[in-house]
């Protein structure tokens, strides 16, 4: 299934499932108060088909999950994007926080803020976790998967390089995005054998099989999950592939009226505009 959190025309939030034109909006005959509880109760399986039909041009979508108790990043994990920072591979996952108040939805602007000139983009999966976990064993961390989406973590560089802690550059409001949906592990089959790809105005900046990963998704969930428990609607996104905008010469930088795409095979294309802060 494919689930979406959205507003409907009447500003109100709601979620329900698509087929990728038109959204049931299962919020309006559901008693669960978001996707987050949904997955909470594992209570996906009540959505199909629940609800009247919407068209999605007719809602403004959000993230999938636009709530989360945490949203964990991984740095430098794609080793195409480690050659072209000159690093080595990490033996552990370089982690970073992202704050709800920064992750827009699809078809929605991002918001390039006016105190820098160097927004960049950054195509990522995201994995979103389906139950409750600690001490997950890489073994069993496919089962605590409840889907997958993809992610625009957006970044000011300059600000991410004024100390050696990335938060500044990956927290301001409305830079990042994901959606369009969440989709099911079943849908998607084998994550690992899709490929995903970033396009700025219709060309291909990105482009790197899931299978590049330096650390596995597997690994990442066992040894965030070690740290701390892990829950429902936590979103993990697991880093970015070589091409960013940062590291081309001449330097790609995100400025408004221009249009990032980010597409994973199997999975669905995240579409978002850009615009200057207000």
């Amino acid at each position: 299934m494919r689930l979406v959190s959205f507003t409907r025309p009447d500003g109100t939030a709601s979620y329900g499932t698509t087929d990728g034109t038109t959204i049931h909006d299962a919020g309006a005959v559901l008693p669960y108060a978001d996707l987050r509880a949904v997955l909470a109760a594992g209570a996906t399986g009540e959505l199909a088909g629940k609800g009247t039909a919407l068209a999605m041009s007719d809602v403004t979508l959000l993230s999938p999950v636009p709530n989360p108790d945490k949203i964990l990043c991984i740095g430098l994990n794609y080793m195409s994007h480690i050659k072209e920072t000159g690093r080595d591979k990490p033996a552990y996952p370089s982690i970073f926080n992202r704050y709800p108040s920064s992750i827009l939805g699809h078809n929605v602007p991002l918001v390039r803020p006016k105190v820098s000139k160097e927004f960049d983009y950054e195509g990522e999966l995201a994995v979103v976790i389906g139950r409750t976990c600690r001490h997950v064993a890489e073994a069993d961390a496919w089962d605590v998967v409840a889907g997958y989406s993809c992610f625009n973590d957006g970044s000011v560089r300059d600000f991410q390089r004024h100390t050696s802690q990335f938060w500044p550059g990956k927290s301001f409001e409305a830079s990042g995005s994901m959606g369009p949906w969440l989709i099911t592990p079943d849908e998607v089959g084998d994550i690992t054998q899709q490929t995903l790809i970033t396009r700025i105005n219709g060309k291909v900046e990105q482009q790197a099989g899931i299978d590049d990963l330096a650390l596995s998704i597997p690994e990442i969930i066992a040894y965030a999950s070690t740290v701390i428990t892990l829950l429902p609607g936590d979103i993990i996104a697991t880093g970015t592939p070589g091409g960013v905008g940062k590291f081309r010469d001449p330097q790609l930088y995100l400025e408004p009226g221009m249009t990032a795409e980010i597409e994973i095979t199997g999975v669905g294309t995240l579409v978002n505009g850009v615009v200057d802060e207000a």
